[in-house]
């Protein structure tokens, strides 16, 4: 009976929070206007389209003299990207008033990751062969095909709803309840990447300000109220034993980590500033993925 108590408390507790998150970033959206949402209040950032069509061109990435402007045209160009570059800035740049707090759990996620994190999953990884750590890694993708399939649904996006509902059937089935990836081989199966924060953004909900999470790391107090909210559509969350579902996580944390290190410290070496540039690699991270 306690433990039915606690758990139900705890679902109710996350619910209430996640509607104060949703109240009070959707009221920040109209403060931040104008400071936020041209790329992510819509679909369509016809200005990033552009500018990465230019980019992805194999002609102009060539120097192709038939397609190279003249003078003239070359001046007209190079404001037009001074006018990119300045709205390109306005829309990453997001406020930062919790800087403090920020700059407080970077360091505390700092120190987590290089004392325990680190160390606990290079042991790990010595341990456990690859192939066993790939097959966990399919896994807890699997898992999270029902989170990536109904946000899929909520931004209109059919196709690569069906796509991960075929994938997570073919995984779950012929991949031995994901620890395979026979889908992988199929190209139209591809792998969609979608959360709620990114289903807010595709409405038009702006990101609120800037905010730093202990163990979680970047985020914003749109794509927090976003993780509360994903929580509830991970199979993991209703696992009645806590401790099992604890230890699920840690272990796809621990998993996850023991594919990446020094993916982080090379982040920290090259920047001047590591926290700048965690932040700003963030937000530009999921301003693409809201614009996609």
């Amino acid at each position: 009976m306690i433990h039915d108590f606690h758990k139900t408390g705890m679902k109710r507790l996350f619910l209430f929070f996640l509607m104060v998150c949703i109240w009070y970033f959707i009221g920040l959206n109209t403060s931040f206007a104008q400071s936020d949402s041209p790329s992510e209040s819509a679909a369509h950032p016809s200005s990033v389209q552009k500018h990465s069509e230019f980019i992805d061109d194999p002609v102009n990435v060539a120097g192709n003299n038939e397609n190279m402007p003249d003078d003239n045209e070359a001046y007209d160009d190079e404001e037009n990207e001074d006018d990119f570059s300045e709205e390109d800035e306005t829309i990453v740049a997001i406020p930062d008033p919790l800087e403090p707090w920020n700059m407080l759990m970077y360091h505390f996620n700092d120190r987590l990751y290089f004392w325990v994190l680190k160390p606990v999953s290079q042991g790990y990884g010595y341990v456990i062969p690859v192939v066993i750590r790939k097959g966990i890694s399919n896994f807890f993708v699997n898992l999270e095909s029902p989170l990536q399939f109904i946000n899929c649904l909520l931004q209109g996006k059919g196709s690569d709803a069906e796509a991960t509902f075929a994938r997570f059937l073919v995984n779950t089935t012929i991949g031995f309840l994901g620890f395979g990836d026979p889908a992988g081989d199929f190209p139209k199966l591809k792998k969609t990447d979608e959360d709620l924060g990114q289903t807010f953004g595709y409405w038009g909900i702006g990101t609120g300000w800037y905010l730093t999470l202990p163990v979680l790391g970047p985020s914003t107090i749109r794509d927090s109220a976003g993780i509360a909210g994903d929580m509830f559509l991970k199979p993991t969350y209703y696992i009645r034993a806590i401790e099992l579902s604890i230890g699920l996580q840690t272990l796809e944390t621990i998993n996850t980590t023991s594919f990446r290190i020094g993916d982080y410290e090379t982040i920290k070496d090259a920047a001047l500033d590591p926290y700048e540039a965690i932040r700003d690699g963030y937000l530009q991270l999921r301003k693409n993925k809201v614009a996609h």
